[in-house]
């Protein structure tokens, strides 16, 4: 590595006290940046599954993994940032131990992680990571198990987008879409999930008082996209009142301004329209 000295223990010390150094430069510059406190945290791993609901896991074995990719750990997030560098020199006595056994050649053993979609979470193994990060390296071998999740785990970059997985698993426990349904029906806001279980379900429960019948879950969800959702959202589009929301969040706001405006639960020209001039 540049700068080296060529003494193995002298450099593993350097490459410890560069590592600190960074990740206490990189922790002002995020408080400069006002950037919000979970962006230098690591993911922590139970906290992912219960947002994504747990569905199953199993062992695939032995491979080689980007350390870019590894983005959390199971138990020992506070001794390393999101990037592994070292918070504190409690690690550092192991961690300059294993980085004198890397600049000797001798052998490391594999770490241990869970995967899930195509993040990896630490099992066993954050010294050898943090070592091989500061060494510029770009893989690591790993055990890897494999851990299948309800929700697909894309868009999580940091602890609070889990929020938003937690209460998008809990509404489509409520309204169990799926297909094309279960893609396009999408808000920003966490809470939006909550209130629009909440509407759906009582669409549900009128359908079931019109039509006189009990339905499950999976048919009022079916038809509440087919019968209700669809044909708005087509209206919305055809009207320019989507205007920067998405599908899902100007349905909800058109649907709760249609009954506090006219009082009503009916969908036509004539309510699109009475919506759009008071806007």
């Amino acid at each position: 590595m540049k700068g080296d000295t060529g003494f193995p223990r002298a450099d593993a010390e350097s490459d410890f006290l560069r590592a600190r150094r960074r990740q206490v430069l990189s922790r002002l510059a995020n408080w400069l940046r006002r950037e919000p406190d979970d962006v230098n945290i690591m993911l922590p791993f139970h906290e992912v599954v219960d947002a994504l609901g747990w569905a199953g896991e199993r062992r695939i074995g032995l491979r080689v993994i980007q350390l870019s990719s590894i983005v959390g750990s199971v138990d020992r997030g506070r001794d390393f940032d999101r990037r592994f560098r070292p918070t504190s020199g409690r690690v550092r006595e192991r961690w300059e131990r294993l980085a004198l056994a890397a600049r000797r050649g001798e052998s490391i053993p594999p770490i241990e992680v869970y995967r899930i979609g195509e993040l990896h979470f630490i099992i066993d193994g954050h010294h050898r990571v943090s070592v091989a990060h500061a060494m510029g390296l770009g893989t690591i071998d790993a055990q890897v198990t494999e851990v299948r999740t309800k929700l697909d785990p894309a868009g999580i970059r940091y602890r609070g987008d889990l929020i938003v997985k937690d209460y998008r698993r809990i509404f489509l426990e409520r309204v169990p879409l799926t297909g094309q349904a279960r893609a396009s029906v999408i808000v920003t806001d966490p809470w939006d999930y909550a209130e629009l279980g909440e509407h759906v379900e009582a669409w549900g429960f009128r359908l079931m008082q019109d039509e006189g019948a009990f339905l499950d879950r999976p048919t009022i969800a079916a038809r509440w996209y087919a019968e209700e959702y669809e044909p708005v959202v087509r209206m919305l589009h055809q009207a320019d009142l989507i205007r920067g929301r998405t599908e899902a969040e100007a349905y909800m706001w058109v649907a709760g301004e249609r009954y506090r405006l006219i009082r009503t639960h009916r969908w036509d020209d004539e309510v699109i329209e009475t919506l759009r001039t008071r806007r």
